[in-house]
């Protein structure tokens, strides 16, 4: 019985690493470019790395199903010196039964920034070929949008208030100061004196004396 469990345990790592080829149904491939990413700082692939990988994408999956997934049920194949491979997900209830490719996606997807940071890469230096990069989320602003431009249209309103009083303020002003200066103006034309033509001015006298002496001679 020992022997069937420790033959099964060796016979399931091989039939899963034979479901792991390019171009597999479930497969699928990654290209790191760290030189371009890093320059002068760029580390190593080696085996730590490759760890790392399997790790992050074992994260990703227990991330996405709530399953125990481990290293072991990321199976990478066909490595390249200029760092890409490929790579298929096993079942932890199964590692003969490979998990869809449409799941896999949706894990890489949920958890990209995660497996990005790790690696110090971006969607654009870790590419999963096949994958489409994920899209930042759009900021929003602390303060809701409605609000924002309740704000600005009350502003403006108020704004349009004070300027309207300010006018009506300016017109009633000038149309008291137009009444003031006709005034003003009647009451000199009243009391303008008249002149003569050469200018000078001419001033009519009233003698009582003369009108009280016609009328006696007229007794």
């Amino acid at each position: 019985m020992l022997e069937r469990v420790i033959l099964l345990l060796c016979v399931l790592p091989v039939l899963a690493a034979q479901n792991c080829r390019p171009n597999a149904p479930e497969g699928h491939k990654v290209r790191l470019s760290i030189k371009t990413a890093l320059g002068d700082e760029a580390y190593d692939w080696n085996e730590n790395e490759l760890f790392l990988f399997q790790s992050t994408m074992a994260y990703a999956m227990r991330r996405l199903k709530g399953q125990q997934f481990t290293v072991s049920n990321i199976v990478v194949c066909n490595e390249t010196p200029r760092v890409s491979f490929w790579f298929v997900v096993t079942s932890p209830q199964d590692p003969s039964q490979l998990v869809p490719k449409g799941e896999v996606e949706e894990a890489v997807r949920k958890s990209r920034n995660r497996i990005n940071q790790a690696f110090m890469l971006s969607d654009s230096t870790l590419e999963f070929i096949g994958i489409l990069p994920t899209l930042a989320a759009p900021v929003e602003p602390p303060t809701p949008t409605w609000l924002i431009v309740f704000g600005v249209v009350m502003g403006l309103v108020v704004a349009g208030i004070f300027i309207l009083l300010m006018l009506s303020s300016v017109q009633k002003k000038r149309k008291k100061n137009k009444i003031a200066d006709e005034e003003e103006e009647d009451e000199d034309e009243g009391t303008r004196v008249q002149t003569p033509e050469n200018g000078s001015t001419r001033v009519d006298y009233y003698n009582n004396s003369f009108a009280d002496d016609e009328r006696f001679t007229h007794m």
